[in-house]
């Protein structure tokens, strides 16, 4: 075999169908799309329109139920925060508090505030004050010679005033 003797298998490449091409084409006037009515408009989008029928999502059960006042905590793993310690971008020696995990880019924002977890290794000892933490979490800071300080969420402490 050489270079100029290599080509796609057949059929691996199909030529694209013109439409709208004239009456030779074999697609010309309408394209395909029958005549008139939505579907033979533009900028026609009918997921999960089922011609009438009831739909798939009509049919199936509902379950589950969203609370309406659930909290939402930002995570962070004792190992992440081993991790900016040691890059340098957190101070072990300062207290650890919410504010400085966001401003070091450990968490991204607070949202309803800062839940600690005890996945990985965390050798540093710390001061860390956080909204909540796992028993783990809060056994695997101590286990380091550190303190893990548990506030209320700012939502609630301030509507407890």
């Amino acid at each position: 075999m050489k270079l100029h003797e290599i080509r796609d298998n057949d059929g691996a490449n199909r030529k694209k169908k013109r439409v709208a091409r004239g009456p030779g084409s074999g697609k010309g006037k309408t394209a395909g799309r029958g005549i008139k009515g939505q579907k033979s408009r533009s900028g026609v989008a009918l997921n999960g329109y089922e011609g009438g029928q009831m739909p798939l999502y009509r049919r199936l059960p509902k379950r589950g139920f969203t609370a309406p006042n659930a909290k939402s905590f930002a995570v962070v793993n004792l190992g992440q925060i081993q991790a900016f310690i040691d890059a340098g971008k957190l101070d072990a020696k300062a207290d650890v508090t919410e504010d400085a995990l966001v401003a070091s880019g450990t968490v991204r924002r607070k949202l309803d505030g800062i839940r600690l977890l005890a996945k990985g290794e965390l050798k540093a000892k710390l001061n860390l004050t956080v909204t909540g933490a796992s028993k783990a979490a809060i056994e695997a800071v101590e286990k380091a010679g550190g303190k893990v300080t548990v506030t209320a969420p700012a939502k609630e402490a301030a509507a407890a005033e």
